[in-house]
């Protein structure tokens, strides 16, 4: 290209242009990579599906079913049985394991979303203290209020909304820091565990045997009441999570780039916590604080599919945790029959300790 000087005298000057081939040969690489991803993601998804429902019918088919004839079993399960068959399958099993797998998506989730939200892996509601304030609000209604029993969800959910806003509020500073809040979380956590405890050295025999059944976390006497409030909290939560995703992704750049980018990041926190507690709390009121569900899923979900795609899979992983689980707690030699949270805490506890002592070795180097 010619160009003229300030002189007027002409200049001969070559523009450098990027090679097509070059360009064609990234773009392709990215949507190599691109589609490989998708695969991945497709084929996880499906093995885990196929999982899920493989332990569904272990939990359905494993124990009490010996007596039902093996026509009767398929019937039974969509509610067309009779008799013996209706009763073991139908009003027992049925409820249970649908139960575990709600309940463990819905674990699955908060734990993803509160993860992704604050960028630190031991940000979890049952670290934070989440799952304590939920079980403070339903234990108050069982000891308190006996006669009120149906309220103990309402008050669960109620509970865990109060601590979040106490935990956000406590751990506010120019910005919400990671290790504040969970420290705070922590804090007002075992605030929440002695006042339970107090309510229990309180109670009366009776509250103290349903209180302590529940507080241990079991999906043991699942009802179709339970699985009703489950399906539909579940399915209210996907929605707003959906609704808070582009959102989420672009937190996950940072604060300054995120607001940068268009979204209100103050407004997406407090919703993504709220709702976070409110996945949760519905959880936590049915079948109890089943610890480590939460704290274990997203990670799994982010070595599976990565963490750009995590809380979508991770509901999926939290199911397939909380269902195996349970499936160990009442049929696995020399430990069953035991509440499904005393198995997650025997394996979920190790890796926490295991986590907390990585952060602190990286933290050191």
């Amino acid at each position: 290209m010619t160009t003229l000087t300030g002189a007027g005298t002409p200049r001969t000057t070559t523009t450098a242009a990027v090679p097509s081939g070059a360009a064609e040969r990234t773009l392709g690489r990215l949507r190599a990579a691109r589609r490989a991803r998708a695969v991945r993601t497709a084929t996880v998804t499906g093995v885990l599906a196929a999982l899920l429902l493989a332990l569904m019918a272990a939990s359905v088919l494993l124990g009490g079913v010996g007596e039902v004839a093996p026509r009767e079993v398929l019937p039974a399960m969509f509610g067309q049985g009779a008799g013996l068959a209706d009763y073991l399958i139908f009003q027992l099993r049925m409820p249970r394991a649908l139960t575990a797998v709600l309940a463990g998506a819905l674990f699955g989730l908060a734990g993803a979303l509160y993860q992704r939200l604050v960028r630190n892996p031991l940000a979890t509601p049952d670290i934070v203290g989440v799952s304590a304030g939920a079980g403070a609000g339903a234990v108050t209604v069982m000891v308190l209020a006996p006669s009120f029993l149906a309220a103990a969800p309402l008050a669960a959910v109620l509970g865990s909304f109060v601590l979040v806003g106490a935990v956000h509020a406590l751990s506010w500073h120019r910005g919400i820091d990671t290790y504040r809040l969970v420290l705070v979380g922590i804090g007002l956590g075992a605030v929440c565990a002695a006042y339970t405890n107090y309510l229990l050295a309180m109670a009366d025999q009776s509250s103290i045997a349903v209180a302590m059944r529940w507080l241990v976390g079991t999906v043991n006497g699942a009802d179709w009441d339970g699985v009703g409030t489950l399906s539909v909290g579940l399915a209210c939560c996907l929605v707003l999570t959906a609704v808070l995703y582009r959102a989420l992704m672009t937190m996950a750049l940072g604060d300054p780039t995120a607001t940068g980018l268009g979204t209100k990041v103050g407004r997406t926190r407090v919703l993504a916590l709220l709702l976070g507690a409110a996945a949760a709390a519905l959880a936590t009121s049915v079948v109890g604080p089943i610890g480590f569900v939460s704290l274990v899923s997203g990670p799994i979900a982010v070595r599976l599919v990565g963490g750009d795609r995590s809380v979508v899979l991770s509901p999926l992983v939290g199911a397939v945790l909380v269902i195996g689980a349970d499936v160990l707690a009442q049929n696995a030699p020399l430990v069953s029959p035991v509440p499904t949270g005393v198995l997650t805490a025997l394996l979920g506890a190790p890796y926490f300790v295991w986590l907390i002592l990585r952060r602190r070795q990286g933290a050191v180097s």
